[in-house]
């Protein structure tokens, strides 16, 4: 059987952006950085509508938030480590505090963003969105995704940021049948034994390690988590009660993440085994995206192994 396409999240944001730019009140701006962030896409069809505002993501920010205010529906681009980092102050400030529709669509997220290092590879943005009041996160695991959470981001007043790679990744859903609702979670395996709770790139590791274990007669759940603010807290509720041991699954530090969320909703509803699966306390280092996730137990195998360890923690 032919491998499946592979699309990265980022070529499917500026792909919506593109498809959905007829509505003349989106703006788009970015940082210099429009070749990467796919937001050219848009400018090449709507120029008048695409302001280029140089390496100065806070001012971006800022300009965003001027324009939300005079009625605009703005994205704001550039790789994460910048729009959620280098520009906190002004996001938390300028857009969140007074609730402005602005969409923070961050690229180049998470450990596999390979050779550029570190110094590029964002593995606490979501930590740091998750925390903003008025703020929406999103963090969608395939191309397909990515299109119905742009236009999630369109049709849904205030804040959001939408956490996207530059990996190219696998199609988890199928158009035919899949149905993005904003805050709520998808079952795409049942199992009975197990959890694999996922998110973005991991989704797709999260669905190979189901496979294996499969191997091994144990029943995995595959819930895929596009929304981490707000967060499906009923969906992990009714996974705690049936299968009794979970499994975070991010390519983000396990610190103020999805699994630091699904632990949060754990503890208020139903308490249940947890083992999280991301960076630990440590920054990243250049190397290819395959060699980094294998060296940080970011694949199949490790959820695998973090499953059957999960499930031995049951009382």
């Amino acid at each position: 059987m032919a491998d499946k396409k592979k699309i990265a999240t980022r070529e499917a944001y500026g792909n919506a952006l593109k498809e959905f730019g007829s509505n003349e009140n989106i703006v788009v701006l970015d940082a210099d950085l429009s070749k990467s962030t796919k937001t050219e896409s848009f400018k090449k069809e709507y120029p008048d509508r695409f302001i280029n505002m140089g390496i100065a993501e806070a001012n971006m920010i800022s300009t965003a938030a001027g324009l939300a205010s005079c009625g605009k529906t703005v994205f704001a681009s550039s790789f994460a480590m910048f729009a959620a980092g280098r520009a906190f102050e002004q996001v938390r400030n300028s857009v969140c505090y007074p609730n402005l529709n602005v969409k923070v669509c961050a690229t180049h997220a998470g450990i596999s963003v390979g050779e550029d290092g570190a110094t590029h590879q964002s593995l606490e943005d979501l930590a740091l969105m998750r925390s903003l009041p008025n703020m929406t996160v999103l963090s969608p695991c395939d191309a397909l995704e990515t299109k119905m959470a742009i236009k999630a981001a369109i049709d849904n007043y205030g804040p959001f940021y939408v956490r996207l790679g530059r990996l190219a990744v696998e199609e988890v859903n199928d158009e035919a049948t899949y149905k993005f609702e904003l805050g709520k979670g998808v079952t795409l395996k049942d199992g009975s034994d197990v959890t694999l709770v996922a998110t973005g790139l991991m989704v797709g590791e999260a669905l190979k390690a189901h496979e294996l274990l499969k191997e091994e007669g144990i029943r995995a759940r595959v819930i895929n988590i596009h929304t981490i603010k707000p967060i499906d807290k009923d969906i992990l509720e009714k996974a705690a009660k049936e299968t009794g041991a979970l499994v975070s699954c991010e390519e983000h530090t396990i610190m103020g993440g999805l699994g630091s969320a699904v632990a949060e909703v754990l503890c208020e509803t139903y308490p249940a085994p947890l083992v999280r699966v991301g960076t630990l306390d440590v920054f990243g280092k250049s190397g290819t995206p395959k060699e980094l996730l294998e060296q940080y137990k970011l694949t199949a195998k490790d959820i695998a192994e973090a499953a059957k360890k999960s499930i031995s923690l049951k009382k």
